[in-house]
């Protein structure tokens, strides 16, 4: 190119900048006023053809990217929470964000823990959650945080602890990964279901990720499981009250009196544990903790 047409050649590349935008502007329009047209009850009828929309982008894909990314967090946000939530566009809107930015970590592990969770919290689709991980293991393989989630999705929500320790197992096998990925395979493997192991497994969902939401829900789960396991001793007490005396303790402070209580008579919110009927220990109705998340609704 002579160097008299290249300020000709700059003039029409910053030209096109503008032009370009704009037609991202307008297609985000069209895809607004489609989006609002939908029926109410036909959310499946959402565009879901993230390839599509990556070749309408001209090239401006992360852009669109992010701004599919913004569109999940406010979808889930105006729903968590409310009674008979729904989050039917969640899966897609993901599948979107993540085909225009196959390397957005963050969208596939938000994904990981929200599409899986249950009731109001989240769209109670694990088996969405598992396509979407992956797919961010077949764009990112050297990123082990995925194996860790798709070993957590296989056995909090699944209850596959084959597939879960095979998940745990080949995530391990990426250089990067901290040793307890190996741990974690052979904890599953090994002990299946019990509250320990998805103590563990919660425990370092919160310790090594660094999404609000997503430390949130581990510190919920990682709450109702030492609750669980609080109530499963004070319940045990309670028999042993029973077998000594006759009768179930009508209070935890006879269940104390008696030497039978152990120490901790607190949630991990501090809430005190109160007696229910028939000598069965329960959370105190002021506490936030909800019990067994996953299966509370099945």
């Amino acid at each position: 190119m002579s160097s008299a047409n290249k300020p000709r050649a700059v003039y029409f590349a910053l030209l096109a900048i503008p032009v370009l935008m704009i037609g991202l502007v307008m297609l985000q329009r069209d895809l607004d006023t489609s989006l609002s047209m939908l029926p109410r009850d036909r959310p499946e009828l959402l565009l879901r053809s993230g390839t599509t929309l990556k070749r309408l982008s001209l090239g401006y894909d992360p852009l669109l990217a992010d701004i599919y990314w913004t569109r999940v967090v406010q979808y889930y946000g105006s729903r968590v929470g409310l009674p008979k939530a729904t989050f039917n566009l969640l899966g897609p809107l993901l599948d979107i964000t993540t085909t225009l930015d196959p390397k957005l970590m963050i969208a596939y592990r938000f994904g990981a823990i929200f599409l899986s969770e249950p009731g109001s919290a989240g769209a109670g689709r694990a088996d969405l959650a598992v396509d979407l991980v992956k797919k961010g293991i077949a764009a990112n393989p050297e990123d082990w945080r995925l194996y860790q989630d798709l070993g957590l999705i296989y056995s909090i929500h699944l209850k596959d602890y084959q597939k879960a320790s095979e998940a745990y197992l080949q995530g391990s096998k990426i250089p990067q990964a901290p040793i307890y990925m190996k741990v974690l395979a052979a904890v599953v493997a090994q002990k299946g279901d019990e509250m320990e192991t998805s103590k563990l497994i919660w425990g370092e969902v919160y310790a090594t990720t660094q999404d609000k939401l997503v430390r949130q829900k581990a510190l919920e789960h990682l709450q109702a499981l030492d609750a669980e396991l609080d109530l499963k001793r004070l319940n045990q007490g309670s028999e042993d009250y029973w077998r000594k005396f006759g009768r179930y303790p009508t209070t935890i402070q006879e269940l104390r009196d008696a030497g039978l209580s152990g120490e901790k008579l607190q949630d991990p919110t501090g809430h005190p544990y109160v007696m229910g009927p028939n000598g069965v220990p329960q959370l105190d109705p002021q506490s936030p903790i909800v019990l067994d998340l996953d299966k509370k609704i099945r």
